[in-house]
């Protein structure tokens, strides 16, 4: 009776252990899939900047890098070239990054093939190299001391998926640039043309938004009609 009874306290115990670790082992595999099931919600922005609806968020990048300028010649009749030579951004270098830290994706100026080898904006994911270019649409000045926010078309630029078939950007149809910090052109530097080609990198950090087109909502039919003849209720 001892040898029976210390059998089934020691089973007892045993299926208490798995239990108990299934339950840690189901608690951890959840929480990354929670994670990622969480909702992106882009803060309020300044007309024009919105994306207009059709269009849903899918993915946040956290950027840190540098906005690049080099001195360059301007038109001295234009009120932002009064010495005839003005910082011109030639091309922003920077990594986004996932709220865990992870990278995600680099950001650049290169040639779109898709215009025929017009310097665009451009982000490569950084695991399956698909590739986004975009240009402009609308820019907003939300702090006085950093770069604009902007809103950027992609769906009239072009996409290219990775060279493996990688497509995670390429459904990408528009970005926005948010919660910019720093940035802006030296204002010291540039003064004359004994400056021409000097180079000069600016941190700065933004939050990028990728769109993609809705998915449309799924319709339930009316209980009361009947598919295929015809016939309703």
């Amino acid at each position: 009776m001892n040898y029976n009874a210390l059998k089934n306290q020691l089973t007892r115990r045993i299926l208490l252990v798995a239990y108990t670790t299934a339950l840690a082992v189901g608690f951890m595999v959840s929480l990354p899939q929670t994670a990622h099931a969480q909702k992106i919600t882009p803060p309020p922005v300044p007309a024009g900047i919105e994306v207009e609806q059709g269009n849903e968020v899918f993915l946040l990048g956290r950027a840190v890098g540098t906005q690049n300028y080099v001195c360059s010649p301007c038109d001295p009749t234009k009120p932002n070239c009064p010495l005839g030579v003005v910082f011109t951004l030639f091309t922003p270098q920077a990594t986004l990054f996932n709220d865990q830290k992870e990278q995600l994706i680099t950001h650049f100026f290169s040639p779109n093939p898709v215009e025929g080898g017009i310097i665009r904006a451009t982000w490569q994911d950084s695991r399956d190299t698909s590739t986004v270019w975009a240009s402009v649409v609308k820019s907003a000045t939300v702090r006085a001391d950093s770069i604009a926010w902007l809103k950027l078309n992609v769906k009239d630029t072009g996409t290219e998926a990775g060279p493996t078939g990688g497509d995670r950007l390429t459904k990408t149809t528009f970005i926005q640039r948010l919660n910019t910090f720093r940035g802006l052109a030296p204002s010291t530097g540039c003064l004359s043309s004994l400056d021409l080609g000097r180079q000069k990198s600016v941190p700065y950090k933004a939050d990028y938004f990728f769109y993609k087109k809705a998915k449309a909502p799924t319709r339930i039919p009316y209980p009361g009609t009947r598919r295929g003849n015809g016939v309703t209720n």
